[in-house]
């Protein structure tokens, strides 16, 4: 996974972090409960089997995070993450998936899911991820980037009018960085390698963003690769 690596457990300043657990697996939840629940920052407020509990249990509990599994009997994991990241003020979703990627964890993060777990990453791991996500990054390690690309992405549609307008609304610069972004440079290395402040390189990513109307940094990786900007093999 990206993200920095915590040398020590943080101190709590306010209320912990409340995580809603959603797997049809109880051995996963159990697993998952444990690494959560060893934290003083987080705690687990509920846990659900299935999609529909899961929509449940968040309006109930309104928790801050959902570890969401994908294939789940009943309501998968897919339309359960469309339902909650429509509603106004929705938890984050952090999609639990199998290191092999279900064709559904695309489709999640489509719906607005804010990243991938995978199901046997060890505890600090899981922590890091999970606490970066809640801060507000988006958590796809580059190599499951690429691998979600080579997938999904390759096999969809070509590029479409409308994607290429938004492309040709991007300044050089702008389209230089957003394809070291979506060949899965991390922002100091793009500095790096076009000369710049790696603060130069977070303002062109927020107009990226902005111009293209995408939400986070994986959203605008997808949207490079979609329109073409980018190929797999580059």
């Amino acid at each position: 996974m990206t993200g920095p690596t915590p040398t020590s457990t943080p101190s709590p300043t306010s209320s912990p972090s409340r995580v809603l657990i959603c797997d049809d697996q109880e051995l996963i939840r159990m697993g998952l409960r444990m690494v959560v629940d060893s934290q003083p920052d987080l705690t687990v407020v509920g846990e659900a089997a299935d999609g529909d509990a899961a929509i449940a249990g968040a309006a109930a509990l309104e928790p801050d995070l959902v570890l969401m599994d994908v294939r789940m009997p009943g309501l998968d994991g897919l339309a359960a993450t469309e339902h909650l990241c429509a509603q106004p003020h929705g938890p984050r979703i952090l999609v639990v998936t199998t290191f092999d990627l279900d064709e559904y964890a695309y489709a999640a993060l489509r719906a607005g899911a804010n990243g991938f777990l995978v199901k046997d990453a060890p505890a600090e791991e899981i922590l890091v991820t999970v606490r970066a996500v809640l801060r507000g990054e988006v958590m796809v390690a580059p190599s499951l980037t690429r691998r979600l690309v080579e997938r999904f992405v390759l096999h969809g549609p070509a590029s479409t009018p409308a994607q290429r307008r938004r492309l040709a609304a991007l300044t050089e610069r702008e389209r230089e960085v957003l394809a070291l972004v979506a060949r899965g440079l991390a922002n100091g290395e793009i500095a790096a390698r076009l000369f710049v402040g790696e603060t130069t390189v977070k303002t062109h990513l927020g107009r990226i963003l902005t111009k293209l109307g995408l939400r986070d940094r994986i959203h605008a990786v997808i949207f490079a690769y979609e329109s073409g900007l980018v190929r797999v093999g580059d």
